[in-house]
């Protein structure tokens, strides 16, 4: 089984290594070109592109870190204006907002962290599966090519006959238990670095005074978007049926002596109309905080959630706790949006959602098998993005043609009602 382990971080390791060094590459020598191209005005639609096409390759490195070694790397992107200008302008007003960006820095700045010690990093682990295998090819025989055209070094075995060719097999089997005992820390190793450059480590006073202006200005449209739909829920629905529900009492009242049958049947659809004003008064109630969720916290709500989605939910939770009640009716709700975005738009077979707590952060996972291509601007992304927000949380979403989609949430909270248990399962 760790011999499986290892070969896979070997694998994984060299395809990286490449992706690494050939990626970096292409995008800085990208970024570099349009950026020379500003100077004739070109670069201005260029270069937000560019910077698409690096937050594409960072997303890309997010999905494979959680995917292949558990390492969580949000995105923190500032959101794009719902206004923004479309065309030339547009696009000019598009990169004024991608300069802005810090993460597009760290972005940047990881390129060039990732062409080198990125590369080294990943390499390592395929080195140590890899470069045994030409010990033994010297000892089967080899060793007679490299003494013939001159003296050889194998590591520190220096080749000159069968006896040390034997040695370097040994050294290469030292080589070789070594990866299969180390290489997914190695690997793991790769995804901090890049997490240590990609993941936002703080903000100053400045940045934090504008996010802070700009999810109290989200936090106090949510709401009163929130409170316009209770209303419209509550006259379109439960009213109307209360008024008519009234209006069948008065006719009874009017009936009762004269025409007892009548009267009965209105008795009954008077009884009818009260259970559908109940059941709406209910699923109001429910859309607001939904009891499960009240009563036996996030992570029964989230299976409950997933019960009632047509397609296949393999859900994994592992909370200690609970956490406040806000944070939990954001994530709730946050999962409820974008399980519906996948059953609307991914034509998915199967997701999984993950849900656990690390480092003081509620961490969120939703992935699908669909055919990607989501739209991290779209109205239903950004939304949850600011309902997020509130709570200085992060969305981050990785959706390449052809999918997988992942989308990752993360929530700075502390929890309460201490637990041990964890649990998974298949919807």
């Amino acid at each position: 089984m760790r011999f499986r382990q290892a070969a896979v971080a070997a694998l994984r390791g060299l395809a990286l290594a490449v992706f690494s060094l050939g990626g970096s590459i292409v995008f800085i020598v990208l970024t570099i070109v349009s950026s020379v191209l500003m100077v004739i005005g070109i670069g201005a639609f260029t270069t937000p592109l560019v910077l698409q096409g690096v937050r594409w390759f960072a997303n890309v490195r997010r999905v494979l870190a959680a995917e292949w070694s558990d390492v969580r790397i949000p995105a923190a992107y500032r959101p794009f204006p719902a206004d923004m200008r479309t065309g030339a302008a547009g696009q000019i007003e598009k990169l004024g907002y991608m300069k802005s960006d810090p993460a597009t820095w760290r972005d940047l700045r990881w390129l060039f962290v990732d062409m080198i010690a990125g590369f080294v990093t990943a390499l390592l682990p395929a080195a140590l599966f890899l470069y045994p295998l030409e010990g033994y090819a010297i000892a089967i025989g080899l060793w007679r090519v490299y003494t013939d055209s001159g003296s050889y070094w194998f590591g520190p075995v220096h080749v000159t006959g069968q006896w040390s060719a034997l040695g370097a097999a040994l050294f290469g089997t030292a080589l070789l238990a070594v990866g299969v005992r180390v290489n997914p820390t190695l690997l793991r190793l790769h995804f901090l670095l890049t997490k240590s450059v990609l993941a936002p480590a703080g903000l100053d006073l400045h940045e934090r005074v504008e996010q802070l202006t700009r999810t109290r200005h989200d936090a106090v449209d949510t709401s009163a978007a929130e409170l316009r739909r209770i209303e419209r829920d509550l006259h379109d629905g439960a009213q109307a049926r209360l008024v008519a529900m009234g209006m069948s009492l008065g006719a009874i009242e009017a009936l009762i002596g004269n025409d007892p049958e009548k009267a009965k049947e209105l008795v009954a659809k008077a009884r009818s109309e009260s259970v559908d004003a109940l059941a709406e008064l209910r699923d109001l109630v429910r859309g607001i905080h939904p009891p499960v969720l009240a009563e036996r916290g996030l992570g029964d709500a989230a299976r409950a959630l997933a019960l009632r989605m047509p397609v296949r939910v393999e859900v994994n939770i592992d909370l200690p706790g609970r956490a406040p009640a806000s944070v939990e009716t954001a994530a709730y709700f946050a999962i409820s949006e974008v399980l519906t975005n996948v059953v609307k738009h991914a034509g998915a077979e199967r997701i999984w959602l993950d849900i656990d707590y690390q480092d003081r952060m509620l961490q969120i996972t939703v992935t699908d098998n669909g055919r990607g291509g989501a739209d991290p601007s779209g109205s239903g992304l950004t939304g949850i993005e600011r309902r997020l927000g509130t709570f200085d949380g992060v969305l981050a979403v990785s959706s390449p043609e052809g999918g997988p989609t992942m989308v990752t949430m993360e929530i700075p909270c502390a929890l309460s009602w201490p637990k041990t248990s964890s649990s998974s399962g298949t919807v």
